[in-house]
């Protein structure tokens, strides 16, 4: 059952592989497609390979793994990523490339995902993204997640405060359920009213 391949009208979303690091450096590399991801770009092949081997591989090792290449059909070649943890809360997460923008390619692969995680039995899941960075809230809206709180974070390895909004998406019966831990943990953590 681990990650099964996943097709949408446009996309292949499926497990990164060892022959995907020309890609992954591509996605990795870019410094604003990077801004708002709680790592640095990478720098080489090699910090590449680190990347895969730690973020994918060992995930899909596991039982149950959700981490995909987002790939155009026309060539199965990655150009973007998008994942569903397996820890507690459930976060889902993605980057594209930067010419890839503004298509609706992430929104479409993330419904596809969704649907997945729903129909094996996930009950929820959560999103996070840095209050300056509005557009990936619109991905969170445009899958169907729900804002439920805001919170400060000093982001690590980054080491700077952040705003995080966080999102989430119930896929059981319990519609009421908010994922607190980030609400409990941190200190400043507030409901923006425009949102």
């Amino acid at each position: 059952m681990n990650t099964p391949t996943l097709e949408t009208e446009r996309l292949i979303l499926r497990k990164f592989s060892d022959r995907d690091m020309e890609a992954l450096f591509l996605i990795l590399q870019d410094e604003e497609v990077n801004t708002f991801l709680p790592w640095y770009p990478v720098k080489n092949m090699e910090e590449t390979k680190k990347f895969y081997e730690e973020r994918y591989a060992s995930k899909y090792a596991r039982p149950q793994a959700y981490a995909y290449a987002i790939c155009l059909k026309k060539d199965n070649y990655p150009i973007g990523y998008i994942q569903v943890d397996m820890e507690e809360h459930h976060d889902f997460g993605y980057g594209l490339r930067r010419e890839f923008w503004h298509k609706g390619i992430v929104t479409e692969a993330g419904k596809a995902v969704i649907g997945q995680v729903k129909k094996d039995g996930l009950p929820y899941i959560t999103a996070t993204h840095d209050r300056n960075n509005p557009r990936s809230g619109g991905v969170m809206r445009n899958v169907g997640m729900k804002y439920q709180y805001s919170y400060e974070e000093q982001w690590q390895p980054k080491n700077f405060l952040v705003t995080f909004r966080t999102y989430q998406l119930n896929l059981d019966d319990n519609k009421n359920r908010v994922y607190k831990k980030y609400w409990d943990t941190s200190a400043v953590h507030f409901i923006e009213p425009d949102l």
